[in-house]
């Protein structure tokens, strides 16, 4: 074996440039693109295993265009056998074109080496191949024998894209829209968005992740196209994304405008370094440098509380290992990489490979801007064929985490509803400003960019109806509860709750209103103070609910379980149905009372209002209430069988709403009441005008 180090220098008469590099047939390397430019430099470096001196190295450059087939732009021999060992050589390459051979096509400037293997390379060479076949992404120069048993790192970090939005693009179709969706391309990697249908102002919220394999990072080539079904795509326009200027660890939102084309692309974009160029290790964090964390706390301290209202303050978040995860592939093992986001802010470990027990190691650093949000860790499997497989996730609400704490936390499901396999272990410090995280408190929250599609669950459903479903029976039981002082159940309870009334209508002023909504707040906190904390009860509910829900699932799956969930759909589908009919109806018969779809109501509810405003205007709130509770309290004093009643539910029980005003064919909006009654009423309003 011998390892050839070539460098990839400069070439003349040129435009797009990328060249390819075949040993034996095979790929074993693929030089980055150079945009626009005819003399490109590319100044890359690659060591390469070759088993025999007497294959020559094969090289191709190509004009990229991106959607279409790259243009081919001349080929040349390198024959290794020519070359002196253990020296540095410039090589110069005439370009040639096998049907064109009289054409001057340039020339390739290379810095070839060629030296003895260092040690049993065999393993080494057999992985990289495989990584060059499925890859076909250049190998890191310095590649270490231990990383041979785990696979090659042939990634120096991770651009995370998110597609949030396109605006104001061209109309492509007759109808004066377009049906958009975006391709993305670095190097060899590609990815494609949905289509959104009829839109000149698509929302994708999409995010894509690719390896990057330059040192100075590259150019991302977006191209957007109209989806036609049937022919071929319209071209929309394109624009590109210069990595180099954009700094590492910290998302950059771009307005990218379209050439060729109209309109912009919005983007997220975060650089996140791999195992070479890592965040920070646990041995170079800031926190941990006395010096920088005085400055940093002074930055957030009270004195600071005006400046730069949005920097709220910083959490470092040390993802130090994970234990007993799950088995992704087929060998028992995985390829777990952890993933942090604090709101849009994305950021990314490395991967270890065929590992259950994974050591990361890594400090990632946030900037907060909003205290209340959420940080989430994700773990998942590696897989270069496919998707990232999810393995386990925890949520952590920053207002919740001990400084310096490290801590074991149990792995969740992607729903964070139920415990899955694995442990994580992180440490986490967050410093932050109260005044100002108390002032971002009363502005909207950031909208989070990246979101999972909703989907139709069953689980879900029966869930959130449950959920409605306690806050409804709260107020109901809140109800019958204050009923039931009206209905004399209790004496002693209705005569406190009498004279509690009257005392408090007697004495009401404004500033009671507050100092009411603080008593459940007191009342609560000493509960939580006392350990009694109600807030286990509703989550143990919901645990429940969901265990009832598996245990049901479980249970002669092939017989009953489809009937159950069927059956369960059904129940909360008539449930819901009914509810909103009650709510629309109501909302109707306060529409058709205005809109004199009954005359008669109508009128009787101008006589109401007006005998109400002449009350109001005359006699002071405070007698009205009070007067209307004796009348409650004392109503089942003197009549013990009297039925309890809302007036006004009463009478918007008697307006009709839509469905009923077109099922009832004889009722007819023309209809007027007797002209008795009108007099009568005109007659009275007249009465209440005059005093």
């Amino acid at each position: 074996l011998t390892q050839l180090t070539i460098t990839t220098e400069r070439r003349g008469q040129a435009a797009l440039d990328r060249g390819e590099f075949k040993i034996g047939g095979k790929e074993v390397f693929r030089s980055r693109t150079i945009n626009k430019n005819l003399n490109p430099v590319w100044d890359e470096k690659v060591s390469l295993l070759v088993d025999s001196l007497r294959e020559p190295l094969y090289v191709k450059v190509f004009d990229y265009d991106f959607g279409l087939q790259d243009d081919f732009m001349g080929s040349a021999y390198l024959y290794l056998e020519s070359l002196e060992h253990q020296r540095n050589l410039d090589v110069t390459l005439d370009l040639e074109d096998p049907q064109y051979p009289d054409h001057d096509l340039g020339t390739l400037d290379l810095a070839v080496t060629l030296s003895p293997k260092e040690g049993d390379f065999r393993e080494a060479t057999m992985l990289l191949r495989r990584s060059w076949k499925r890859s076909n992404k250049q190998l890191h120069s310095s590649m270490r024998l231990s990383d041979v048993h785990r696979k090659a790192q042939l990634w120096r970090g991770i651009v995370s894209i998110s597609l949030i939005e396109a605006r104001d693009l061209q109309p492509m179709d007759a109808n004066g829209f377009s049906d958009p969706y975006v391709k993305f391309r670095l190097g060899h990697q590609k990815y494609k968005s949905k289509t959104i249908p009829k839109t000149l102002n698509p929302q994708w919220r999409e995010q894509f992740d690719f390896h990057l394999y330059e040192e100075q990072g590259g150019f991302i080539d977006i191209t957007v196209w109209d989806k036609d079904a049937g022919k071929k795509d319209d071209f929309m326009g394109r624009c590109s994304v210069d990595l180099s200027p954009l700094s590492k660890e910290h998302t950059h939102k771009l307005d990218v405008p379209l050439e060729e084309g109209e309109g912009m692309l919005v983007l997220l974009v975060t650089l996140t370094g791999a195992a070479a160029v890592s965040i920070s290790d646990l041995s170079v964090n800031i926190l941990d440098d006395p010096h920088e964390r005085h400055q940093i706390l002074q930055r957030y301290s009270v004195l600071r509380s005006f400046h730069n209202l949005k920097d709220v303050g910083m959490v470092q978040v040390k993802v130090i290992r994970a234990e007993r995860l799950m088995a992704a592939d087929v060998t028992g093992k995985s390829d777990p990489f952890c993933v942090v986001e604090l709101s849009n802010d994305r950021l990314q470990t490395h991967t270890v490979y065929k590992n259950l027990n994974p050591e990361w190691n890594k400090v990632f650093t946030f900037n907060v801007k909003d205290i209340h949000s959420v940080l989430e860790v994700t773990v998942y499997d590696e897989d270069r064929d496919r998707s990232a497989d999810f393995l386990g996730k925890v949520a952590i609400p920053l207002l919740n985490i001990q400084n310096g704490e490290r801590k074991a936390y149990a792995l969740k499901s992607k729903e964070l509803t139920g415990p899955t396999k694995g442990v994580i272990f992180l440490e986490i410090d967050v410093i932050f400003n109260a005044v100002k995280a108390g002032l971002r408190t009363l502005i909207p929250i950031e909208q989070k960019y990246i979101e999972d599609e909703p989907r139709v669950s069953k689980q879900l459903l029966l869930q959130n109806f449950n959920r409605v479903r306690r806050c409804i029976l709260f107020l109901i039981n809140a109800g019958c509860y204050i009923n039931s002082c009206f209905e004399w159940h209790s004496p002693q309870r209705s005569i406190c709750a009498f004279l509690l009334f009257v005392l408090v209508v007697w004495n009401f002023e404004l500033y009671m209103i507050p100092l009411a909504l603080l008593l459940p707040l007191a009342w609560n906190y000493i509960l939580v103070a006392s350990g009694k904390d109600t807030r286990q009860d509703v989550v143990s509910d919901l645990l429940e609910d969901e265990d009832e829900d598996y245990e049901k699932d479980d249970k002669d799956p092939e017989r009953k379980g489809f009937i159950n969930k069927l059956y369960a759909i059904q129940d909360v589908c008539i449930s819901v149905q009914n509810a909103l009919d009650e709510v629309a109806s109501y909302g109707e018969r306060i529409k058709n009372t205005f809109n004199w779809t009954v005359p008669f109501l109508s009128w009787l509810a101008i006589v109401a209002l007006c005998v109400a405003t002449v009350l109001i205007y005359y006699i002071p709130l405070r007698y009205i209430v009070l007067a209307w509770g004796v009348n409650k309290f004392t109503k089942k004093l003197r009549d013990p069988y009297t039925i309890d009643n809302n007036e006004l539910l009463d009478f918007l029980s008697r307006v009709p709403s839509d469905i009923q005003v077109v099922g009832v064919i004889s009722m007819h909006t023309h209809t007027h009441s007797p002209w008795t009654l009108e007099l009568l009423l005109l007659l009275l309003l007249l009465l209440l005008l005059n005093g």
